[in-house]
């Protein structure tokens, strides 16, 4: 009976080990913990779930944001040496979790911090829909 003891702590010891693998969150954003992450720009509570952002930067540490618009000046004003690999943005119908680069962006929408812009998929854009670059200019206009 004893032997097979060193058996059940190896196994539990391993399957304690295996909980520790890191996660790639180029692949899937992290969890959002709602109302208590906080905006690493304006240091509000991210709480609109249409309008957040993940940044990823080559270590796999995850900025969160709760407007494009303060990813955006964050990066360019305030940290430009952090090499960003994947920026993720929830979309404005759904609030599924998708890439901020290949989103689409429409203009008009209340945000966070008033920049405006909400993120969709391609296929259902409108046609004067923004394209990321268009939207970091824009936002880039306007400051603050």
């Amino acid at each position: 009976m004893r032997e097979y003891r060193h058996w059940v702590y190896l196994l539990l010891l391993l399957l304690a080990f295996g909980g520790c693998e890191k996660k790639d969150f180029t692949k899937n954003p992290a969890k959002m913990h709602w109302d208590r992450d906080m905006c690493e720009r304006c240091k509000m509570a991210i709480s609109e779930r249409k309008f957040a952002v993940q940044a990823v930067d080559k270590k796999n540490r995850v900025y969160k944001f709760d407007d494009i618009g303060c990813y955006i000046l964050w990066h360019k004003l305030e940290h430009p040496e952090i090499k960003i690999v994947k920026i993720w943005i929830t979309d404005v119908k759904n609030g599924k979790w998708i890439d901020a680069k290949k989103a689409r962006f429409v203009a008009g929408y209340v945000t966070p911090m008033g920049y405006g812009f909400g993120a969709m998929l391609p296929e259902e854009a409108p046609k004067n829909s923004l394209s990321f670059e268009d939207v970091k200019k824009e936002v880039e206009k306007i400051g603050r």
